[in-house]
């Protein structure tokens, strides 16, 4: 009880702070918003000093006559004393709106014209932020040759045993599966062409091996081995959790977009083939039994070195079209250390670039 107030006295203190830190930003605002009156005035009083002074000269020099000089005064002083009502209410509607709204930044404002954009910290009206200080205007750039992207894989996963083919595995081939997930970074590696790209990031790789036959993994010393399992096995997988760094060249057509104000490749919708490898480390290995003892059902879970390889390294390659490619990899290192028999881990999939 005790720890559950203080839990609320500090979201209280919290939400206390951020009030005061939002009323003081909002008073701040107001206040420069004040200030900018004020130089409005002033500048449309001095503009409009210049511009007598203007009409004045060229009345001396006889350019214009004392009536058109006249004329020219008075629409001078029309025009000004007009910006300046102008350009003050728009600076009395911004204070109206920030004594309003201002403590509910994520008000929806849509009857308001112009563009409306909130958000947890700022409100702008036509790109235009109330709470901060104009920024300039970020340049687009003609060239972007390094794009990056979110890399998720799926699909089928088993094991390549010395001296046995792939039915022969102990591993079943629809219930071993594997997940990968990672950030891709592309780069075009010539100048005035994107048939070449330079592909790499680093992913986290979940291969699951499941056993058929009720064996389960047993650490045996330096040997891991598959032996039979007391209770009749709901489930029994292996699961090995790897990070990577994969690097890939990438070939295919692309789509060329030029502007006066940027030049773009795209790739969607086109034929694409990557080839490349990866080297990581494993982070970790995990066996999961599910059956039942004496009528109750047990779900354990084994979080240890199963002798696996420290190091991960293999080939992998993709190939489809568009965000969607077929996707294959193979671990060069065998899936335990030591083994009698090497196992090398394969995986087949789809991979999704997006």
């Amino acid at each position: 009880m005790k720890k559950t107030t203080h839990y609320i006295l500090l979201i209280i203190t919290v939400f206390c702070v951020q009030l005061t830190f939002a009323q003081e930003q909002i008073k701040s605002k107001i206040d420069l918003l004040l200030k900018e009156k004020e130089q409005i005035r002033l500048y449309e009083k001095e503009a409009l000093k210049t511009e007598i002074e203007a009409i004045t000269k060229r009345l001396e020099k006889n350019e214009i006559t004392a009536q058109q000089a006249q004329n020219l005064k008075t629409e001078a002083a029309k025009n000004r004393a007009l910006n300046i009502e102008n350009r003050v209410a728009i600076i009395d509607n911004k204070i109206s709106l920030l004594e309003r709204n201002g403590t509910d930044k994520l008000a929806r404002l849509d009857s308001l014209p112009g563009k409306v954009e909130v958000d947890v910290f700022d409100i702008k009206f036509n790109d235009k932020s109330i709470f901060y200080s104009e920024t300039k205007k970020q340049e687009v750039k003609y060239d972007i040759r390094t794009v990056s992207e979110l890399v998720l894989a799926v699909g089928l996963n088993n094991a390549i045993i010395d001296g046995q083919s792939l039915d022969d595995s102990p591993y079943k081939i629809g219930g071993s599966r594997f997940f990968e997930m990672g950030i891709n970074w592309r780069t075009r590696l010539f100048k005035n062409s994107n048939a070449v790209r330079l592909n790499y990031g680093f992913s986290f790789q979940f291969n699951g091996l499941k056993v058929d036959d009720n064996l389960y993994f047993v650490e045996n010393g330096n040997q891991t081995e598959l032996q039979d399992f007391e209770y009749d096995l709901d489930k029994e997988k292996l699961r090995m959790d790897n990070l990577v760094f994969p690097v890939h060249f990438e070939f295919g057509p692309s789509r060329k977009e030029e502007t006066e104000e940027k030049m773009r490749y795209y790739i969607d919708n086109k034929f694409r083939i990557g080839i490349g490898a990866y080297g990581g480390f494993n982070i970790g290995t995990r066996q999961k039994l599910k059956y039942k003892e004496n009528g109750k059902k047990v779900k354990d879970k084994f979080k240890r070195d199963y002798n696996t390889s420290d190091l991960i390294y293999g080939l992998s390659a993709y190939a489809g079209f568009g965000d969607t490619t077929l996707y294959v990899k193979y671990d060069l290192n065998p899936i335990f250390k030591d083994a009698l028999v090497d196992q090398h881990n394969i995986s087949v999939g789809l991979r999704f670039d997006l």
